[in-house]
């Protein structure tokens, strides 16, 4: 495509925070180096305060200054809706780039993007996060029905949720796996990010990182530091839980104290800001992913990033992310299992799975996903 086409990223960024805003943000970014006018319409209300289970929805970082944010959609005021509708068709952006990942976001989306097409000139390319949701709730089939009708194709970075998507649209639809997030800095010694965290040097540490949802299944992994604890080569074993939570917090402070695990525990469930991100990779030997069910998850591009081995559940498109063996291992989702699997993460070591973890990082690229978004709106 010429140069000069213009393209329009709408889906979160700042000020919103968390890895879609990253995502879009670092997105935005590589269409500038290819030589694209790109701009990103955000939301100025993303969810009612009763749907957002977090402190905040806001970032505390300074906004960016090399990208064009516009803070301008409601996603519960069907006015708005018609008005940036309005906007965008009257600004005939060459390719709309639209990120999918909850059907409540379903009738102010479709609702733009039905007013967009009626210029006959942009092509809309949807990023389905999801398309069905972990967390179910009244109406999601007819929202995503409704949001896909205006689209023209699909990205997925899953199979789960291109099989997904095949329930409610035939249109054309690439699989990307999700670019490496290399935006939040580069590796650090790790004697250097422990001391900045106030860490044991000595301590092996396992991190959990991330929003902390019901199916992310850290209670497994709890449960999993509790067969652990007794084993005499597991001794000084932590894990670190970097993030905020995102369910009931007493569910999971009460299962600490029933399993006895305080001790082997170092728990930061603040929201972790893009500036620390570096310092909470860096300082773990192993990064533990222990989902009850997953499409994908955008804690494996930051593990590949920060060159960190992995250990992720057997659901969804996780396994397919992380060759069993090469990158990481592979866990069933009890905690049998994953306590039995961090345990051969040690007997192997780091060392084994870097070279083939480096190789495998290749393929993640964000000039690959954004090559495909512009051959799809061909």
């Amino acid at each position: 495509m010429p140069a000069s086409k213009k393209i329009i990223i709408i889906g979160p960024a700042h000020p919103l925070r968390g890895g879609l805003a990253s995502f879009d943000e670092r997105l935005a970014r590589q269409f500038q180096q290819e030589g694209f006018s790109t701009s990103i319409y955000t939301f100025s209300l993303q969810y009612p305060g009763f749907l957002f289970p977090g402190t905040t929805q806001y970032s505390s970082e300074p906004a960016p200054t090399d990208i064009d944010i516009k803070v301008c959609i409601n996603s519960v005021n069907p006015f708005n809706w018609i008005k940036v509708g309005r906007t965008l068709k009257k600004a005939k952006p060459d390719i709309i780039v639209v990120r999918y990942w909850m059907p409540i976001m379903g009738p102010c989306l479709g609702t733009i993007l039905r007013s967009v097409k009626k210029n006959r000139h942009t092509k809309i390319i949807c990023i389905a996060d999801n398309i069905i949701p972990h967390e179910k709730r009244p109406l999601d089939k007819q929202f995503t029905q409704y949001f896909v009708k205006p689209i023209d194709a699909f990205i997925t970075m899953s199979d789960k949720v291109m099989q997904d998507l095949r329930l409610f649209s035939q249109k054309p639809a690439k699989l990307v796996v999700h670019p490496l997030y290399d935006n939040f800095g580069e590796a650090l010694p790790k004697s250097t990010a422990r001391k900045h965290l106030r860490l044991n040097e000595q301590e092996n540490i396992i991190l959990f990182f991330g929003f902390i949802r019901e199916y992310k299944g850290l209670d497994l992994l709890l449960e999993a530091m509790a067969l652990l604890k007794p084993k005499a080569q597991m001794a000084n074993i932590k894990l670190l839980v970097a993030g905020e939570f995102y369910s009931d917090k007493k569910k999971y402070d009460d299962l600490i104290d029933k399993l006895n695990i305080a001790a082997s525990l170092i728990l930061r469930t603040d929201f972790i800001t893009d500036s620390e991100v570096k310092y909470y990779l860096s300082a773990a030997d192993f990064v533990i992913q222990p989902y009850r069910n997953a499409t994908q998850s955008g804690v494996t591009p930051l593990a590949y990033h920060f060159e960190k081995p992995m250990l992720v559940t057997n659901v969804g498109g996780l396994p397919s992310l992380v060759p069993d063996g090469k990158v990481g291992l592979v866990a069933e989702p009890n905690p049998a299992s994953i306590a039995e699997k961090i345990e051969q993460l040690y007997a192997l070591g780091e060392a084994h799975f870097l070279p083939q973890l480096r190789e495998e990082k290749k393929k993640y690229s964000w000039q690959l996903l954004a090559q495909q978004i512009t051959t799809l709106a061909q």
